[in-house]
């Protein structure tokens, strides 16, 4: 009998926190980086070509790992007019002034000057490859470091840019959605109504209707970290429940997952269908949720159900309750 619930146990559902979410590819590159090669990122960047999606996203995981080593400043280095080395350097040097200001803890001012020199990369990033959308998704997400943020206007020149060159990016959509955030410079209504506009413009088949279900976790997470301590906000319960939390959950399902071409989920879609299954789950909409988890498999993302709870705990339980349902 012991044995048996030993084999229970070990075969019980784990959810994969692949960071590369499964893109093999990425994951080879991003080892590349660790033992201080650079040449297996190049080849990488020259093959997913102009799929913006695609490489806006494998771009943001390799200046991660490359925001520890020195393999970008050796590739820029070793191939100075490499347009994709300056992309990979402008993106990594975000990365790192972001990790010095969490150091340095919420409410530290960081020293303008970086900011300024991680700034004029992502600028000589997009001369050197203007067709590319990244350098314009980095310049977004380092404006919010700005204390008091940046100009109107030149927020609005580097918005432009980026839609210009790829109208429904996602991480640039995501980036300056948090900049309107009320955790940076704007206000729960300001990133709601930028959230809602870019959804309600988007084509079928967009995940940018998912921007909203990502402001509903800002919002949660800001509501959270101002109370903790003081026990939950009065009503708060039914941040993900009420009538149109679930009716903008079943919204992007529709637009989104039912305009998206068949097939499981791209790596680049895994974490903001992680977003939606999430919402759908706290709004109680088990044929979505059902849907979506068996688009994910067992791929799992740590946000957003690290904000709620343990994220694998969480993952697995919806997920058997979705498998039950459907």
């Amino acid at each position: 009998m012991a044995v048996r619930r030993r084999n229970r146990r070990s075969t019980r559902f784990a959810p994969e926190f692949d960071p590369d979410f499964g893109d093999r590819a990425l994951t080879d590159a991003r080892h590349d980086i660790v033992i201080g090669r650079w040449q297996g990122v190049r080849d990488l960047l020259r093959d997913t070509g102009d799929d913006w999606s695609r490489r806006t996203h494998r771009l943001r995981l390799l200046a991660h790992a490359a925001a520890g080593s020195t393999a970008a400043e050796a590739w820029r280095a070793a191939e100075p007019d490499h347009p994709d080395a300056a992309v990979l350097r402008a993106a990594t040097e975000v990365v790192r002034v972001f990790n010095q200001a969490i150091a340095a803890g919420r409410g530290t001012a960081v020293d303008r000057g970086r900011l300024d020199v991680a700034v004029m990369a992502c600028l000589g990033a997009a001369d050197a490859r203007p067709a590319d959308p990244m350098p314009w998704v980095s310049l977004l997400t380092v404006a919010r470091l700005y204390e008091g943020g940046v100009g109107r206007a030149e927020l609005r020149r580097w918005w432009d840019e980026l839609r210009r060159r790829d109208p429904h990016n996602l991480e640039g959509h995501v980036q300056l959605l948090r900049y309107w955030s009320a955790r940076w410079h704007g206000t729960h209504g300001s990133m709601y109504d930028f959230a809602r506009d870019a959804a309600g413009a988007a084509p079928p088949g967009s995940p940018l209707p998912v921007l909203v279900q990502i402001a509903r976790v800002e919002e949660y997470r800001y509501i959270a970290d101002a109370t903790r301590g003081r026990g939950p906000v009065r009503g708060f319960d039914q941040h993900w429940k009420h009538e149109l939390a679930a009716t903008e959950v079943r919204r992007t399902w529709e637009r989104w997952v039912g305009g998206r071409s068949p097939g499981p989920a791209r790596p680049e879609e895994v974490e903001p269908l992680n977003y939606l299954t999430h919402a759908a789950c706290h709004a109680g909409l088990g044929e979505v949720y059902g849907e979506l988890f068996g688009l994910l498999g067992a791929r799992a993302s740590w946000a957003p159900w690290a904000f709620t709870g343990e994220p694998a705990e969480q993952f697995a339980r919806w997920r058997g309750d979705g498998r039950a349902t459907s």
